[in-house]
């Protein structure tokens, strides 16, 4: 016990100097920032003052000789990190988790600080429902077989799915088989098994990390039922990787949905990425993405996401549609990198868990995007589309912000679904 709380004050304190850190840094960028914006109403200042003196000449020689304010140097640079918050638990656990995959104090950001406060929140319903429930009836003791058999609901009821559940607790009895197993040290075996089922696709897929390839036009078509958050999701996308620095383009693709191209273009104009649609009502999908496809080539972009219908008559014209459009992407650009991402709405539970079955049947999907993972008591689907339909998850949604979108991490999610109270 001696040893836990000597650990626990050790991390409270590397989190302290992290802070403090942090603290100092955002001071001196915001104090940065003031002084551009002081020396740029110099200028603008100046420029007024130039004006004036023109516009006197002109009146005497009859000359026309603006001075344009847009054409005055020093361009404001925007604070685009997070605030920073409280020096609290959720500082603290964030900062050890990033510490635990060896970031050192003066390399952790705010963004990341901050996005992992917003995962640990978000997966709160969860959690509730699960670890908090099981650490109640563990307490300090060890493992049972009764004590398995609660955790067996739990997870279930997490919507890990049957057989994740099964993987686990199958692993679980051997080792109690084998030794006494205390109740932390039950939970960091539980961390351990479930990382595993997560990273098993992620592995096999041979990409650990999705992102462009450098020298080719990418195209990601994202795919899924209305209503899961896909062009919500897309256009967070492309706020990412502009952000990334890769040149950047939306295809509207879902011509079904008139709604779906007007919130593509405010994303677009948010993310500062160009939009490629037809206004045309009923507008042919692939016709779209050839139209995309030629404006990236002209443009040398890296990547270019595709939006697509999430819903027509049946689900045969919806998986023709997706064949279509691809046959226009293999024609166009042969050499294209193509990824299907299914977009998932962790709120739904086994009904996502559905609908991953069916898409990856047909619409030959490589890899998932879960989204509203905030909120939900059914963020263990996630295990389930890894486990049982051998996606690897790609990104997170964790809120509604423009930034609440990150590349997936196995180590984090299973650390803020299994965070302690």
């Amino acid at each position: 016990m001696t040893e836990t709380n000597n650990a626990s004050d050790n991390s409270r304190e590397w989190a302290a100097q992290a802070y403090a850190l942090l603290k100092k840094r955002q001071a001196e960028e915001k104090q940065d920032l003031q002084k551009q914006a002081e020396e740029k109403q110099d200028l603008q200042k100046q420029a007024e003052e130039k004006q004036d003196l023109q516009k006197q000449a002109e009146e005497k020689q009859g000359l026309i000789d603006r001075v344009s304010k847009e054409n005055i140097p020093g361009q404001l640079k925007t604070f685009d990190e997070a605030e920073l918050g409280e020096f609290d638990d959720n500082f603290t656990w964030s900062a050890m988790v990033l510490a635990a995959q060896g970031k050192k104090i003066n390399q952790i950001s705010i963004d990341e600080i901050d996005w992992l406060t917003k995962l640990r929140r978000g997966l709160e319903e969860t959690r509730k429902g699960f670890v908090t429930e099981l650490l109640d009836k563990l307490g300090d003791d060890p493992l049972t077989p009764e004590s398995l058999d609660d955790l067996e609901t739990l997870l279930l009821r997490a919507d890990v799915g049957i057989d994740s559940t099964d993987k686990v607790i199958s692993s679980l009895r051997k080792k109690l088989n084998e030794e006494v197993v205390g109740g932390e040290a039950g939970i960091n075996f539980l961390k351990k098994e479930l990382k595993s089922i997560i990273d098993k696709p992620i592995k096999n897929s041979g990409t650990d990390l999705l992102v462009p390839k450098k020298g080719k036009l990418n195209v990601w078509l994202l795919v899924g039922v209305n209503g899961v958050g896909k062009t919500t999701t897309l256009g967070k996308l492309a706020y990412l990787s502009s952000r990334s620095n890769y040149k950047t383009l939306i295809a509207a693709a879902d011509t079904f949905r008139a709604a779906a191209v007007e919130q593509l273009k405010i994303w677009g104009e948010r993310s500062n990425v160009d939009v490629i649609s037809n206004q045309s009502k009923n507008a042919d999908p692939a016709a779209v993405v050839f139209d995309a496809i030629n404006s990236a080539k002209k443009r040398n972009v890296d990547l270019l996401l595709v939006d697509t219908a999430g819903r027509l008559q049946t689900k045969n014209n919806l998986m023709d549609e997706l064949a279509k459009i691809k046959k226009i992407i293999d024609k166009k650009v042969p050499d294209a990198s193509i990824e299907s991402l299914l977009v998932l709405d962790a709120s739904q539970g086994q009904n996502g868990l559905n609908q991953a079955k069916s898409f990856a049947k047909s619409a030959n999907l490589s890899g998932a995007i879960i989204t509203k993972l905030d909120g939900t008591s059914r963020g263990g689907v996630s295990l389930a589309v890894s486990e049982e339909v051998n996606l690897p998850i790609r990104f997170i949604g964790a809120g509604e912000g423009i930034k609440d979108l990150r590349p997936f991490n196995s180590y984090e999610f299973v650390e803020a679904m299994l965070a302690d109270k």
